[in-house]
């Protein structure tokens, strides 16, 4: 992992290969919010090559159907935003408020990692994780 990204705590990771992680977030907007992100330096995705595009959205893709089956929802949002100038996804489970509602809740730093594990093992029942 570069230097330069935070280090998730190894209790939030829900996936990890040589190109990208997913945990879940450290300052959650709702429960199983979860963060990927792209391991090496990139501003934003423009610079990512159209087989590193694609690498990451099928992960993308892989981990929102294990999260909405996990967590016994119908909707996560995608959010890209290049705050920190390094790629990465918000994948932001819809429960009851929706659509720009969520951003209004001021979020507290996750303290329960229990959905980490429940995601993670749906991983491998929804989609193929190989590298």
């Amino acid at each position: 992992m570069s230097s330069s990204l935070p280090k998730p705590v190894p209790r939030a990771m829900i996936y990890e290969d040589n190109r990208l992680y997913a945990c879940l977030a450290k300052y959650p907007l709702v429960k199983g919010h979860t963060v990927i992100v792209w391991k090496r330096k990139a501003r934003d995705l423009h610079v990512l090559s159209k087989r590193e595009y694609e690498y990451l959205m099928d992960k993308v893709d892989v981990i929102r159907n294990a999260m909405l089956e996990a967590l016994g929802i119908d909707k996560v949002y995608l959010v890209y935003m290049d705050e920190t100038h390094q790629v990465h996804w918000h994948l932001i489970p819809r429960y009851n408020k929706k659509g720009f509602a969520l951003f209004e809740k001021k979020p507290k730093k996750t303290k329960d990692f229990s959905l980490a594990k429940k995601i993670s093992d749906k991983i491998t029942q929804v989609g193929n994780t190989k590298k």
